[in-house]
């Protein structure tokens, strides 16, 4: 079960790295911050670069926590709602990723609450700092409700952008 746990986080970690790494420097075919802020820009999400920036800044943060199994509740409620923002942006184009929706998001999300709620295992920082002892299950729901409540702050914000948009552009 820890090797299982220990490349589960790994894989996890891995791909957000990509994705912000896309985001903040272009690599792996990435827009870099201009291109991501012009999406960001189209989504909602302003002043758009440093919406990028934080959502770059919110992946490589997850993915170091999820790597390293070190305060993972955290780290997990990070992923949550990073992806959470994500998948309500992407929605739009449904549920699967050859369309543009949402299915990534919400699945590297999933992957983080799984986290949250089993734990990071033996095979990590929390386990050999003792941190894993804390307390099981309230971790994983604390964790799940952070990010969401997390999230709940640029979707407010980007739904008030979009609502005046439509409305400037419909008074034209």
């Amino acid at each position: 079960m820890n090797l299982g746990l220990l490349l589960l986080r790994l894989l996890l970690a891995a791909l957000l790295l990509g994705h912000g790494t896309q985001k903040l420097f272009g690599w792996f075919g990435g827009a870099g911050r201009t291109g991501t802020a012009a999406v960001f820009d189209r989504w909602g999400f302003v002043p758009a670069r440093r919406m990028v920036l934080v959502a770059g800044a919110a992946e490589l943060a997850g993915a170091a926590s999820v790597a390293a199994g070190l305060l993972t509740p955290g780290g997990c409620a990070v992923v949550v709602g990073t992806m959470a923002v994500a998948a309500v942006a992407t929605a739009p184009n449904g549920f699967w990723a050859q369309q543009g929706g949402c299915e990534v998001p919400f699945w590297y999300g999933a992957v983080a609450v799984v986290l949250a709620f089993t734990g990071p295992g033996t095979w990590s920082l929390d386990h050999a700092l003792g941190l894993d002892q804390l307390g099981g299950y309230a971790w994983g729901f604390a964790a799940l409700a952070l990010g969401l409540a997390t999230a709940a702050v640029p979707l407010t914000a980007r739904s008030r952008v979009l609502r005046a948009r439509t409305t400037h552009s419909t008074t034209r």
